[in-house]
């Protein structure tokens, strides 16, 4: 635990499927951060491959892995990954947020979650519940939610938002370590300043950064589980930036930790 006793907080920029397979920079870097934390209780993982109208926990005893990629290399289909659920921490998200959370009995473990849980805790021995992003809702109300969550730190509970700053699939360049778009170092470079300066307005209304934002978040399910992240930051708290970089041309990678 931090000094306070709260569980740090992350947020994941996961990328393409294939860093599930692959033993890169980036894949270190997942395991070397959760090595230098202390060992979560439970790991609540803010999806952005989960997109409902409302907002869900998943509630399963045992929440199925999902596969939602296609026309990859089979053996990424055979790759397992199956934790517990945590019914006791999707049911105090419920007290907690009330109306503005419900429980899902449906949904499981995406590989926003499964994808970058492989590589930090790889015996899958640490329950792991999945939140859904509410598409009918505003940023501010996406960061406000996240500032309701602050409350699971001090139960020992890994918070992690799992997406891409900036995540533009229809321009992607075929190979993973082509240099970057312009514009898509701009907006990565604008937002690690925010993160810097603690300057949460601008990261809720990333497009005052212009083009760079426009083109960097087409929509905002990637964004937005970042969102959920700055919000659970203390004022005395420094963002740690575990990874930097830029796969495919416009798919940053960068990952951070508060606390």
């Amino acid at each position: 635990m931090t000094a306070k006793g709260k569980m740090p907080v992350l947020f994941i920029g996961h990328g393409s499927p294939m860093n599930i397979m692959a033993d890169n920079d980036f894949t270190e870097s997942l395991k070397k951060t959760a090595k230098e934390m202390p060992e979560p209780k439970v790991i609540m993982v803010v999806s952005a491959h989960w997109l409902t109208r409302g907002t869900f926990v998943t509630c399963q005893d045992r929440p199925k892995q999902i596969y939602d990629f296609y026309g990859f290399p089979e053996e990424l289909y055979q790759i397992t990954y199956r934790p517990l659920g945590s019914k006791d921490i999707a049911e105090s998200v419920g007290e907690n947020l009330g109306r503005d959370a419900m429980c899902d009995l449906s949904w499981g473990l995406d590989h926003a979650s499964w994808g970058v849980l492989k590589h930090m805790y790889p015996r899958a021995d640490i329950p792991v519940l999945e939140m859904s992003l509410n598409v009918n809702v505003t940023e501010e109300y996406h960061y406000a939610l996240g500032r309701k969550l602050s409350f699971l730190r001090e139960r020992g509970v890994l918070v992690i938002g799992s997406g891409n700053i900036v995540h533009n699939l229809a321009v992607m360049k075929y190979e993973m370590e082509a240099d970057p778009y312009d514009w898509a170092r701009e907006f990565d470079l604008y937002v690690r300043d925010c993160l810097l300066k603690k300057d949460h307005d601008g990261l809720i209304h990333y497009e005052s950064a212009g083009p760079s934002a426009r083109l960097s978040v087409p929509t905002t399910d990637h964004y937005l589980p970042l969102l959920y992240i700055a919000a659970m930051q203390d004022k005395e708290e420094t963002v740690n930036f575990t990874y930097e970089g830029i796969q495919h041309g416009s798919v940053s990678m960068r990952c951070l930790k508060i606390g």
